[in-house]
């Protein structure tokens, strides 16, 4: 959607060029990416920062007992650990400067709220943890330190470019990241299978424009198209094109996605919008035998 909006805006000739569309789409891709990988960095940075601290209490000219016993078990645990042994990820770091957007002043204040907090007292008090355990406490900086910081957040909005416009995004990637058992390619947003699927439902939606608006236009009631917002207009292109030409995707999946992106993008009213028009195309072209998915059921539901 993202690269259709930006493709639409454009009076260079980008929006009939195939090339300049993929390159585009990639691009946001790999920013995405990069956003990604700066919020796995955070989270970890803030739990290497007990190294830090353990060391710097130490040093005190008159060090009490506490400072002399300050835990760095998290900033060795099995799951840092093992984020730091993937190639990809160190590579992605080193290869895009990552290290650039990480401010070190937010790192201790997050490390200073996790060390005040009753989930750490618990950690702590561990001595042999799973690795369960392990990941968690990693989720927990994430989730109800960083996410939940207003003042960190405004700094992301400020300092990390796209996390404004992206921020849902990145945190359902990292809400997967957490979930996921399997090892994760920070070099490759995508899939290969993913990939080739934006790439098709963008040149569908592109080299289709004429024939998806021919459809789109009649059920747009009493609106004028060009008084209909443009990522709705977009949002509709694209429900379409995942009708008519991707057989795989069920019916009611594409509409469900659109109405949430509708809600999330656009205006208020968008979701309604976008459900009510997409419903009454497919409607018409079920009638019209237009629609053949390969899984039964799926067709008009």
């Amino acid at each position: 959607m993202q690269t259709l909006y930006e493709l639409s805006l454009r009076e260079d000739g980008a929006q009939g060029n195939k090339e300049a569309a993929i390159r585009i789409l990639n691009d946001k891709l790999e920013h995405v990416l990069d956003i990604f990988t700066v919020s796995v960095l955070y989270s970890l940075r803030i739990a290497q920062y007990a190294e830090t601290d353990a060391s710097r209490s130490s040093s005190k000219y008159l060090p009490t007992v506490a400072d002399m016993n300050v835990s760095t078990q998290i900033a060795v645990n099995s799951f840092v650990q093992k984020m730091f042994a993937n190639a990809s990820f160190n590579e992605k770091i080193k290869k895009d400067k990552l290290e650039r957007f990480i401010d070190e002043d937010w790192i201790k204040k997050i490390y200073l709220l996790l060390k005040a907090s009753d989930t750490y007292a618990t950690y702590t008090a561990i001595k042999d943890h799973t690795p369960t355990q392990e990941k968690e406490i990693i989720q927990y900086i994430w989730e109800k330190l960083v996410l939940e910081n207003a003042g960190l957040m405004s700094h992301f909005t400020d300092e990390l470019p796209g996390w404004e416009d992206d921020s849902d995004l990145i945190i359902m990637l990292m809400q997967n990241f957490f979930k996921s058992n399997s090892k994760v390619n920070f070099l490759n947003l995508l899939s290969g299978e993913k990939k080739e699927y934006a790439q098709e439902l963008l040149q569908a939606v592109t080299e289709k424009d004429a024939y998806t608006m021919e459809l789109i236009e009649p059920r747009l009631n009493n609106w004028d198209k060009e008084r209909v917002a443009l990522i709705d207009l977009l949002l509709l292109r694209m429900g379409v094109c995942e009708f008519l030409y991707f057989p795989t995707i069920p019916t009611k999946v594409t509409i469900n996605e659109y109405i949430d992106i509708a809600k999330q993008y656009s205006t208020p009213q968008s979701g309604q919008f976008v459900n009510g028009v997409l419903d009454n195309i497919l409607k018409n072209l079920v009638k019209e035998n237009k629609v053949n998915k390969t899984d039964r059921g799926t067709i008009g539901s």
